[in-house]
């Protein structure tokens, strides 16, 4: 089994190399501008608002976790919200991703979080094995996004802030 730990700054070029593999592995290849130096700026900030985990086998990373803090303003407490899970392919069903997601949901109960959530694609074999975990899909909400030239556009709406 694999050992589960927080991620290091030496991690940090191999776990945006398997960002890059999660990407092609979700079909948005193209749409991945993650660097190293961003990964690490984000990552161990003074405040960082970014925090992850690696499973690391043989010495080798074999997947990543990177995750950040939410808060339910109906349950009046943090959450976290997984951004992305990734266990290289030739290891999954090794348990490897239970580990990562148990991990996070020590993390939960230990600081009290209410919620661990996450987003999962449609067609990801992976979303029969989360329901064996328990997780709930939540098929009533649709996830809104701006991005580029569309949040640019609706940030010169924003009025001046006040001085």
């Amino acid at each position: 089994m694999a050992e589960i730990r927080r991620i290091r700054e030496s991690d940090v070029d191999t776990v945006v190399g398997l960002v890059h593999d999660l990407a092609a592995y979700e079909k948005a290849p193209t749409e991945c501008h993650l660097t190293p130096d961003r990964l690490r700026a984000a990552l161990f900030a003074p405040a960082p608002a970014l925090f992850g985990h690696v499973a690391v086998a043989d010495d080798e990373i074999v997947g990543f976790m990177l995750w950040f803090l939410n808060f339910s303003t109906w349950r009046g407490v943090h959450g976290i919200y997984l951004e992305d899970l990734y266990v290289r392919p030739e290891l999954r069903g090794s348990g490897l991703g239970k580990a990562l997601l148990a991990t996070l949901a020590r993390e939960c109960v230990d600081n009290g979080y209410a919620r661990l959530e996450w987003s999962v694609l449609d067609w990801n074999p992976a979303t029969g094995f989360y329901r064996t975990l328990g997780a709930k899909p939540m098929d009533e909400w649709t996830v809104y996004r701006l991005t580029d030239s569309a949040l640019d556009s609706l940030a010169t709406h924003a009025p001046k802030a006040a001085e």
